[in-house]
Order: C-alpha cells, then structure tokens, then sequence
C-alpha cells in the first residue's frame, strides 16, 4: 500500500501561521495507504507517542483516517468519494481534521484536500426518452432533450453528446452560460407513420476524463398519425356459396378492410351503400363494427337464387376516408321442400268383391325443389293387395289399383300410407293415409270349431237337461251372420230325433227332451244346422254323438247256483271229499257298463272259516281242508255278490250244504267222465226248466226283431244311418231280453237232460268266453228278481 501511495499519491506540507498542516491526495485510495508522517511533519518522536494520549478529531460523519502511534503515520482506514463529501462540486474539496497530543497537550490541526478522479460515468436523469412527433412535421423542427450530468469536475465532466446513426433525426448540442451543455433533437427528413410509427435513438453523453467515460439514454420517437390513407378491401368483388336454409345468425363472411393509419383514423365502420335492395339487407346483417355479414332471414332457393351486396368501409377521421367492395352470394339448392301429395280422386267404401284390376284412388305428387330434389316417387308404406300405376305423360300422377282379391273378414279396412320421397341427399318424404272400408257380402258359412262333437250323458237324466251349447261363427256382418239352429231330421226305431233332442235356434243349445236309460239305448248320432239369415243363405252342419254314461242303477243277478223262489240252496257232498275239491260256484250277473258290471264275491256268513274259502273273481267256492269227525254234518255259507259301481250295489245267495257218509263222487273240474246220481234233485229239474224257458224266449225275440226290421218302411228325409246308428238300434232292440256278462262266466254250462233219472255235468269252457244268457222277461211270474226273498237286492246304506 505504501508503494501504491507513493506512486499515485502526492503529498504537500504547508506551514503557515495559523498551523493548519495540509495534504493533498486523490480520492478512491484503498484501505491502508498512508497519507502522510506525522510525526516526523509534526516534529515529533515516533518512539515517546507511545506514552502519549493521542486522538483525531475528523469533521465528518465517517471515520476516514486513523494514526499509528508506533510509525507515526496517518492511514486511511475507508476509501473517501470526493463526490460523496463535497456533493456540491467545489473547486476544492477538503477534509478536515485535528490531531490531539496529552502529556503535554499539543493540537494541529490538518487539512486533506481530495483531489478528484474519473470514477464516474455521465448519467441521464431518464434513460428512457419519449417523444410524439406528428407525420406531418416538417424538416428542421426541433425537439429539446434532456441532457446528463456527471458528478465529476474539471476536464473529467461532460464533454460531447451524440446521437445514433438516423436519416430522420440529427441532434445539435448548445452551451449555457454556467458551461452547462444542452442538446436538442432535429427533424432532417418528413416521417411517414405508416412506413415506420417509432424510431429507437441513443444518445450518448461522454467526459474529458482518462479513461474515457459515457452514459445513454433511449430515446423514443413515436410518430403521431394523420389521417391520409383510406380503408382498402383486399379484392373488389368476393364470390360466396352458401346454401338456403342456413341458420339465422350463421356467419357469412367477414369483411377484413385495412386502415394503415392508427387510432381513430384507422377505425372503420362498414354499411351498406344505396345500390343493395331492400330484399337483400332483410335477408342478410352487416355487423358496423367488425364487418361481419350474417344471416338474419331466410334463405330461399326457390325465392332468390343469388344476391348482390355493396358494401363501403369508412374511417373515423376527422375527414372520414372510404374503400368500397362488392359481395355475390350464390345460393345452393338443398332439398328443404317436402314432396306434396294431393288425392284428386278416392273409393273410401267398396265391396269386398270389388273386381281386381279396379280404380281406387288418383293421387298427384310434386315437389318446389329443382334438379334430383325434386324429382319424386310415390310408394306404399307396407305390402297390401293393392300397386300404384304412374302416368306416362303429362303432370305426374298415380291410380291406386286393387291388385288382390279383397276379403272384408280378414281386414275390414285399409288403412293405406302413401309415402312420396323425392330424390334429394338426404331424401325427403312426405305421406297420406288413405282408409278403404269394405262392405260385407255374404260370402261365407257358418263354420263350427269342431268337425264333431261327442257328448256325454248321463244316463237318468231329467228332461230338458241341458247337455251342450254348439255355437257356429260367421265372419260375416249384419243379416248375414244372424244364425239359426236346428236338427236334420232322421229316425232311430221308429223315433224321431226331434222327439228325443231339442235345439234352441237362437243361441244352439242343445236339450234333452226325455230320460235316457244306458241298459237300453247307448249312443244317437244326428247332424245339426247352422243356416245364416243372408241372401242366397249359406250353412253349415256338424256331427254330434251322443254317448249315454252308466250309472250303476242295477243290482246284481246271482244265476248260479238256482234256487227257487224264496228258498235256500241245497248242495251235498260225500264228506270224504279231498282238500280244494269245488263244491259249488256262485254266479252273479250286472246289467251295467263294464265298470259297474265288474262282480267280486265274499263270504258274509260262513259256519267253519277254516273249512271253505271263496275266489272273489269266479265266485267257486272249494274246500280247504278234509272233514274231520268234529265238523258238523250241516254248513250254512252266505255269498254276497257286489259290483263294482259307486255306491255298490250287491245280492246274496244262501247255500246249505249236507255231508253224506254214502260212496258218493265229488264234483272234479278235470275230468272228462260225467258223474252219475242216481237221486234226481227238484232243484236240477227246476234249473232245466228255467234255461229251458229263457232259451225259447230269446229265440221267439231275435225273431220278432227281424220280422220288424224287414217290414219297416224308409223315410225320404231321413239321412242314412251310420254304423253307429246301427248299433244303437241294434243295442235297444236286444238290451229287453238279453243280459251281456263282461266278468262274470259260469264255471259249468248246466244242460240238465233226463237220462234215466240221472244228470250229466260237463267240463267248463276255456276262460275269457264271452256268454249270452238269457233273462227272465218281467211278469212271467217264474223268476222275477223282485219276488225272489233268497236273493234279496243289497243296497249300501
């Protein structure tokens, strides 16, 4: 540090009467650099200052200086700015101190003169200039600038100014009368905003000092418009397609006019001139503000297929300039118009027998469109009987033709949906409904559900019963389809079935009008009519069976073993018989259906269960063990024979049964020998009689039958008889005098013949036979059921 102060640092001692010790140094010296020796200025001992009070007193806020008691130098302990003490830039700038010495006091005082330096640029107040210069400023006016100062003195001040390279601008520099220099900007050359609206200057301020100094500022030249350009479009004519129906509000275009001036000079507002119709400034809007043409009507192809729009842009100019422009907009065809459908002519009511190939209806078609939008086509919306015929010239047009015959039962009415659809992209269609009523001929008969009926009576009906209700149906309407009922004559043994049937003509109930017995007539068969009311009429018929159901309303017969009227059957056996050895068999017989008919047999009272059992199904009776000397001589079995009916209906036979200690043969189902007696019974003369009698009588009556089928006249109206009526009849005539076993066969066929006082009994037919037997007519007085007290008739109670 010492070095750098005694190379740049320039010490001067002045003694004067006043004892003010002066030095000079320059400002900015670093920390440590000695100013100068004191104590060797001052006359002083370096070594005794140690023993000495010593203080500086420097007139300034900062502490600059500072002594070394050993060395005896003054030292600068923080750099010193000339322009920071001395801010009012004096010639001279001085720092003042004094310097104190105890024991014995002493005080110098000391003037530092600092000298200055070029450490400081020069510096505009604003480093940013703006200035609004006007286009039409002429050449040679002159705008003043602010200039810079530099805290600096002496030839390190300001020196010079100067601008930046600029063919509009120059600056000249002009000098107060204080030194102070001013500089003012000069217009050399005219402006035009519209070419360049800012110029960027720099000007800069440059000192005297070594090295060299400066410092700019920016200066802004905004050029101030005027207003001497027009709007301009940037071509004449604009050419638009749009297409009709466009939303209202759809943007059209936007107008984009240009104003190379600024501000209000280059702000437009676009209107309509004179030349644009009425029609077309309804149709369209024109935005003033950002020229934007947009749709505020309706677009119509058909009503205007192009419109014309002039259009001028004005400034805002304190004198307004204007460009003007031209817009064509072509309109598009769209399909937007719905083919029309007119009905010139229509059959709404025909008849179902309307002849194919007839005229129903004449419908035009059209269509405002042009081109393939309107050219329409007419269909109809779903298959039906009818086609569509189009005219070949002139206005088109469409005949509705029944292609089908119609039939009113399957569809009463058409409702028949013309659609007319143009051939537009997307197509557009339009439609008419058209609705054909038929009218009703009577072309149908009645129809019943079914083919045939069969009906199923109960036998012990009351008459008038109800038994069924045969309903026809005719699709047909009013008259013909009112229906009536009735019963296609014919006769059955001499009986009309008018006489048995009866059938409500309104409604096709069908009645009873007697009570009918199973054992005597099983089935009718007859057709009814159903005839409907129109003209011709027409009808139908159906077959009904009838079917009697058996009721079990007949007792049981035991014709095995006969016994006499009211007498108990005697049956004797050797009482050497062998175990299951048949003693006798037990034969019931039942009018009734197979159902009721089916008999089984038990024992209701027997004196030794252990001795005989019962086959419920055949009805034998067999021995189940060999007597013993402890049974008794006499066996009393009571059978009870049952059907099968609900309630069931039953009879009894009583059989008293003697052991003979005589070599007398049992009976044997196995052998083929006949058995000799030689006591001959009146119960085996009886049972000869009666089979004897019921044989002729069956005979006399098969006889009489033929005899009357033979000499029975036909009747004309009557339909032929069918098998089933054959049989019914067939099945009447002998139901009197014959009794058909279904379950029940005899074990024995009894041919009681005299042969020398002795009986012969024979084998038993093989099972599943089937046996005629004949009964016992009523009021023969022989065998009647009624009177007969050993087989009383058991009814469940």
């Amino acid at each position: 540090m010492n070095v750098w102060a005694s190379v740049f640092v320039l010490c001067a001692v002045w003694p004067s009467a006043l004892s003010v010790t002066r030095y000079s140094i320059a400002e900015e010296m670093e920390r440590g650099s000695v100013v100068a020796n004191l104590a060797a200025d001052l006359g002083l001992e370096p070594g005794g200052l140690a023993q000495r009070e010593v203080k500086l007193d420097i007139f300034s806020n900062k502490k600059y200086l500072d002594f070394n008691k050993k060395t005896g130098e003054l030292c600068i302990v923080e750099k010193i700015d000339r322009e920071y003490i001395c801010p009012a830039k004096p010639t001279s700038c001085f720092l003042k101190l004094d310097v104190i010495i105890e024991n014995p006091l002493r005080i110098f005082n000391i003037e530092l003169e600092i000298t200055d330096i070029n450490d400081n640029a020069p510096n505009f107040r604003r480093d940013k200039v703006e200035l609004d210069v006007s286009e039409s400023a002429t050449p040679g006016e002159r705008f003043s600038l602010p200039n810079a100062v530099d805290p600096d003195v002496g030839t390190n001040t300001i020196k010079t100014y100067k601008l930046s390279v600029s063919e509009h601008f120059t600056i000249e520099i002009q000098t107060g009368s204080d030194g102070t220099q001013y500089v003012d900007l000069v217009l050399t050359k005219s402006l035009d905003r519209e070419e360049k609206p800012v110029h960027h200057l720099i000007l800069t301020a440059v000192d005297g000092g070594v090295p060299v100094r400066s410092g700019t500022a920016n200066i802004i030249v905004r050029v101030q418009d005027t207003n001497d350009n027009p709007p301009r479009f940037d071509r004449p004519t604009y050419t638009i397609n749009m297409t009709e129906n466009a939303p209202i509000g759809t943007l059209v275009m936007r107008l984009n006019a240009t104003d190379v001036d600024e501000g209000e000079n280059s702000e437009i507002v676009y209107s309509f001139t004179l030349y644009t119709s009425e029609k077309t400034q309804g149709v369209f809007a024109l935005n003033p503000n950002t020229g934007e043409i947009t749709v505020k009507g309706t677009i119509d192809y058909e009503d205007m297929a192009f419109y014309e729009m002039y259009i001028e842009a004005r400034d805002k100019g304190t004198q307004p300039l204007l460009g003007q422009c031209k817009v064509v907009i072509h309109v598009t065809d769209m399909n937007d118009n719905y083919p029309d459908i007119t009905i010139q002519s229509v059959k709404n009511t025909v008849d179902e027998n309307i002849p194919v190939g007839s005229i129903i209806a004449v419908i035009g078609v059209s269509d405002r469109d042009s081109g393939d939008n309107g050219k329409v086509s007419l269909s109809i919306h779903q298959p039906m009987p009818f086609i569509l015929n189009k005219s070949l010239e002139g206005p088109v047009h469409y005949k509705l033709i029944v292609s089908e015959p119609l039939d009113r039962e399957s569809m009463p009415e058409y409702d028949i949906t013309l659609i007319v659809t143009d051939a537009g992209a997307p197509p557009l269609s339009d439609n008419e409904t058209i609705t054909v009523h038929l009218l009703d001929i009577n072309d149908n008969a009645p129809k019943f559900p079914l083919s045939f009926y069969t009906i199923r009576v109960m036998e012990n009906n009351a008459p008038g019963a109800l038994l069924s209700s045969l309903t026809a149906f005719d699709p047909d309407l009013h008259e013909n389809q009112y229906l009536v009922y009735f019963i296609l004559e014919k006769e059955i043994a001499n009986t009309s079935m008018s006489m048995l049937f009866s059938i409500n003509p309104e409604n096709g109930n069908l009645y009873a009008l007697k009570t009918f017995d199973y054992e005597i007539e099983k089935e009718f068969l007859f057709h009814i009519e159903a005839r409907d009311s129109g003209s011709p009429p027409l009808s139908s018929n159906v077959t009904v069976h009838i079917i009697i159901v058996d009721q079990n309303d007949n007792a049981p017969i035991i014709v095995s073993p006969w016994r006499a009227h009211g007498s108990v059957v005697e049956e004797k056996i050797p009482r050497s018989t062998d175990k299951g050895s048949l003693v006798a068999k037990v034969i019931a017989l039942d009018t009734d259906s197979v159902h009721n008919s089916r008999i089984t047999y038990q024992f209701l009272q027997v004196t030794d269960a252990t001795l005989f059992s019962l086959d419920q199904y055949n009805g034998e009776i067999r021995t189940m063990r060999m007597f013993s000397y402890k049974d008794p001589r006499h066996q009393r079995m009571v059978v009870v024979a049952k059907d099968n009916g609900e309630p069931a209906l039953s009879a009894t036979v009583t059989i008293k049964l003697s052991t003979m200690e005589t070599a007398v043969k049992a009976y044997s189902d196995m052998t083929e020998v006949p058995l000799e007696y030689d006591i001959f019974s009146d119960l085996n003369l009886y049972l000869v009689i009666g089979l004897g009698s019921v044989s002729f009588l069956l005979l006399i009556t098969i006889l009489v039958t033929i005899v009357l089928k033979c000499q029975k006249p036909k009747s004309s109206k009557a339909a032929p008889p069918s098998r089933n009526s054959v049989i019914s009849e067939r099945n009447s005539t002998i139901a009197d005098s014959t009794l058909v076993s279904n379950d029940a066969y005899w074990y024995s066929l009894f041919l009681a013949e005299t042969r020398k006082g002795k009986m012969v009994i024979r084998q038993p037919v093989p099972k599943g036979s089937r046996y005629i037997v004949s009964s016992i007519p009523r009021g023969t007085g022989i065998s009647d059921t009624s009177d007969s007290a050993a087989s009383t008739l058991q009814y469940p109670k």
